[in-house]
């Protein structure tokens, strides 16, 4: 078995994936898993990936996976998850890269705290400009409960951290299903999972190890581009509402799920004017709908309690589609 197994889906990011198949590189050991998933990309990057399989096979153990047709990226990791076989599973972007070093002091740290996932704090670039992006968790190097991170609900918490590649699992949590991701989801994919992880993990950790690189801002990148696949996150928040609301907790946890979905909801809202008239339109009709199935005591609560801006907007769907509290 692998000690680490890390999961690259690719897709169409032939400017990019040598950076990131260096990086690989730089980390590698014999005992290092390299799952690279192409997903059906339609550029060089197949050409890239297969001349980067044949390179790193000598360094570490190596998988290459291509799919027939293009998936999403909920749908490239999973494939890469069922391919794994490490006792450690981390996850990497096909355009952003490891320091070199990094992987080994990861799997070093999850090795002595024994927990069952860690996270890390990460490099954010933009062109040329990088910034660290720390997780919103003040103890380090400590185990803790998972659940404990999800609150205060009013308050930037580890849950809303939806970085994924940031960390490294035990691979006892792909065999409990908590590290799938929801298949078709091509947006927002992270958030329902992140949020299954904090509700049932038992344990983890937030280590002080910087060494994750994320392009922000690239042309490709879905959150760049109105496109209606950024509607995705109204299926993934009304699966974190479903699912947090059967929780043993859903009273204490249920407030911070609905503050984070509608967080989001007014935040694509404001930038509508990036989508095309019909999927703007459908951004709304959708949000307004979202809006009518939430409980109607919490979202008044937390329409109270949020910035004036975001209040106002959802406030304003809420009005025209006679979602009120007195209607419901």
């Amino acid at each position: 078995m692998p000690k680490l197994s890390v999961i690259v889906p690719f897709c169409n990011v032939r400017q990019y994936a040598p950076d990131t198949v260096r990086s690989l590189r730089a980390n590698a050991r014999p005992d290092f898993e390299f799952v690279l998933v192409d997903d059906h990309s339609e550029d060089e990057t197949p050409a890239i990936l297969e001349r980067a399989a044949e390179d790193l096979s000598k360094v570490a153990q190596v998988r290459y996976i291509r799919h027939d047709k293009n998936a999403g990226i909920a749908t490239a990791r999973n494939t890469g998850l069922d391919a794994a076989r490490g006792e450690y599973l981390a996850f990497l972007d096909g355009d952003d890269w490891f320091a070199p070093g990094y992987l080994p002091r990861l799997v070093a740290a999850a090795e002595e705290l024994g927990c069952d996932f860690v996270r890390t704090d990460h490099v954010q670039v933009t062109d040329r400009a990088r910034s660290v992006r720390r997780i919103q968790v003040g103890l380090r190097d400590e185990v803790l409960n998972p659940r404990d991170a999800i609150l205060p609900a009013d308050r930037t918490t580890s849950v809303d951290y939806v970085s994924v590649w940031a960390g490294a699992y035990h691979r006892r949590l792909l065999e409990r299903g908590l590290l799938h991701f929801t298949e078709g989801l091509r947006t927002a994919e992270d958030r329902p999972f992140t949020w299954k992880l904090h509700r049932e993990a038992e344990s983890f950790a937030v280590i002080n190890l910087l060494g994750v690189f994320y392009r922000r801002g690239i042309t490709s990148s879905l959150t760049r581009i109105g496109d209606v696949r950024q509607l995705d996150f109204i299926r993934a928040f009304d699966q974190i509402v479903e699912e947090t609301s059967a929780d043993r907790d859903a009273g204490r946890l249920l407030p911070k799920a609905v503050r984070q979905y509608c967080a989001i909801m007014a935040h694509h809202l404001a930038e509508e004017d990036k989508f095309e008239p019909a999927v703007a339109g459908r951004l709304r009709a959708m949000s307004a709908a979202a809006l009518r199935r939430l409980p109607q005591d919490l979202l008044d609560d937390v329409l109270e309690t949020m910035d004036m801006d975001r209040s106002a907007r959802l406030r304003r769907l809420r009005r025209r589609t006679g979602t009120t509290r007195e209607t419901v």
